[in-house]
């Protein structure tokens, strides 16, 4: 399984019920979570065969930034 990592702007519940449609439907993804507790705001994602830009996409299409953390 990979985990991949973004800082966001997702930075309360109602930004992560408004992404929740996007990331559900992206196959390969079988689980993610915001901390939205950290400055960062840090979107964690694991799955198989996950694609970063693919997932940046999804979060941008619903409106809030993403960037990869190397």
């Amino acid at each position: 399984m990979e985990t991949l990592k973004f800082k966001t702007t997702i930075n309360c519940a109602g930004c992560i019920k408004a992404v929740t449609p996007s990331l559900n439907k992206l196959e390969g993804i079988q689980s993610w979570e915001v901390d939205t507790q950290q400055a960062d705001k840090v979107l964690t994602v694991a799955g198989e065969g996950i694609d970063a830009e693919t997932i940046r996409q999804a979060i941008e299409k619903a409106g809030f930034r993403a960037e990869p953390l190397r």
